[in-house]
């Protein structure tokens, strides 16, 4: 092989290196990064469901919070109008996409007998309230972020 081939051929592998190392040439550009996805995983956990939760559960004391781990649980809460019950909650985010079975949510409920807290149960409408208004301020601010 020549020392002209030579150095052409070393020239064309170097521009090609240089090419893939700087943006891909010759490919189509790709689009810039989709905030709005339902994927959104610049934490452990869909990042719509964690802020929706946070915003929801902030009226209430919170004892855990990992965005890892997608858990977030909060502490007795009692209504100021109804103090002879109190909440706490536990909620779990599953999944890395914006879903409906991405969310679990586990409450508890005390209600307060001859001045000590007892177990109560929870209406599962509750719970289901909960997910719903978590839910949909998780797609509000997938909207938000769409419109920019």
């Amino acid at each position: 092989m020549s020392a002209k081939i030579a150095r052409g051929l070393a020239t064309g592998l170097l521009a090609i290196a240089a090419c893939t190392l700087v943006a891909g040439c010759g490919q189509k550009a790709r689009p810039k990064l989709d905030l709005a996805a339902s994927k959104v995983t610049t934490i452990g956990v869909n990042a719509y469901l964690w802020r929706a939760t946070l915003e929801t559960l902030s009226f209430m004391p919170l004892v855990q919070t990992d965005s890892n781990g997608g858990v977030v649980v909060t502490d007795w809460y009692a209504n100021p109008r109804n103090p002879g019950e109190r909440m706490k909650l536990t909620v779990s985010i599953l999944d890395q996409d914006l879903r409906a079975d991405a969310l679990r949510i586990a409450a508890s409920r005390q209600v307060s007998q001859g001045g000590n807290w007892v177990d109560a149960p929870v209406q599962a409408a509750t719970v289901q309230k909960l997910e719903d208004i978590i839910l949909t301020k998780a797609r509000d601010l997938r909207r938000q972020t769409v419109r920019g």
